[in-house]
């Protein structure tokens, strides 16, 4: 079992890129409001939460099986091209991955958008499973995004 791998998920969304996009960049003010199920809140550390270099704290709500909280360092952000990377820099996600970035991409299809997410990661051991719990908490916050930009409408 090797302890490099990668997820990859494509998701087709009602919303248009464009709204969608900056809902995602603004997920530091809009996810703790929007979906306090799943986020505390999220602290900007370092940077203006946005740019490449900036530092965010995480802090999930309880109950989370994903983890208590995790710090995200933002490696790339263009948005004109609607792309973003980030990895992982502490938090309990690094007892079972040395290394976790991910990467989000949302690309206009017609009146809505599809949005690619990709995670490369290193296991801490070959017994620890892939991270398919991080991909479903991720695919299920990108529809619940989705469906809020839609209740705005």
């Amino acid at each position: 079992m090797a302890l490099r791998g990668k997820l990859e998920v494509d998701i087709e969304l009602k919303s248009n890129a464009d709204k969608y996009w900056q809902t995602i960049r603004d997920s530091t003010t809009i996810f703790p409001k929007a979906f306090p199920h799943d986020y505390k809140s999220i602290d900007v550390l370092e940077g203006d939460g946005k740019a490449p270099g900036s530092v965010r704290h995480f802090h999930y709500a309880e109950g989370s099986l994903l983890a208590k909280s995790s710090k995200e360092r933002i490696e790339a952000a263009d948005d004109e091209k609607k792309t973003a990377t980030y990895s992982i820099v502490e938090g309990d996600l690094l007892q079972y991955y040395t290394k976790f970035l991910g990467h989000i991409a949302v690309i206009p299809i017609g009146e809505g958008c599809e949005l690619k997410w990709t995670a490369e990661y290193v296991k801490t051991n070959t017994d620890i499973p892939d991270p398919t719990i991080v991909r479903d908490f991720a695919v299920k916050n990108f529809l619940e995004v989705d469906d809020y930009i839609q209740q705005l409408a």
